[in-house]
């Protein structure tokens, strides 16, 4: 099984993917670790990615998912795949399942503040939000409560 993290930055997609995969004694990976450099120098002056500075990203990320699932391994990726179509690419079979971690824009703003050593320009969440193509066909999980809590109701919902 393949677990698919997302949502908007500063939604916890790390701090929740990590601890499930730790929990589950599974593979994690972060798919900001996957971004090429200019993407990465272009987000942290604060200008947002295009499809086109995306579609690399994507396509490596899909060949590390049919990896994981041609080896037979089960893992946690941590994406923002704020668009339907970038989910689509990143599904690759049955084995992947989508959680979203849903929250605020007010909520995630604050987290964003707080937090250091990334580098994402918090004044591109709104960005985000306006990119975002809510899922229909995900778990959706209130990013409101602890980390804990949110592994505990993933777990639940998709029985692992």
């Amino acid at each position: 099984m393949i677990v698919l993290v997302m949502g908007v930055a500063g939604a916890g997609k790390t701090t929740v993917g990590t601890l499930l995969a730790k929990e589950l004694g599974w593979t994690f990976a972060d798919a900001d670790s996957y971004h090429p450099p200019e993407n990465v120098k272009k987000m942290a002056s604060g200008k947002p990615l295009t499809d086109a500075d995306r579609a690399p990203w994507l396509a490596s990320l899909r060949k590390l998912i049919q990896t994981w699932i041609s080896t037979n391994e089960s893992a946690v990726l941590a994406c923002s795949a704020l668009k339907q179509t970038y989910r689509a690419q990143l599904q690759v079979s049955r084995e992947v399942h989508v959680v979203y971690l849903r929250g605020t824009l007010g909520l995630i703003h604050k987290r964003m503040l707080h937090r250091s050593g990334h580098y994402m320009d918090p004044n591109l969440l709104q960005s985000q939000f306006d990119t975002l193509e809510e899922p229909s066909d995900a778990v959706v999980i209130d990013v409101s409560a602890s980390p804990p809590n949110i592994v505990r109701q993933i777990r639940q919902r998709l029985a692992v």
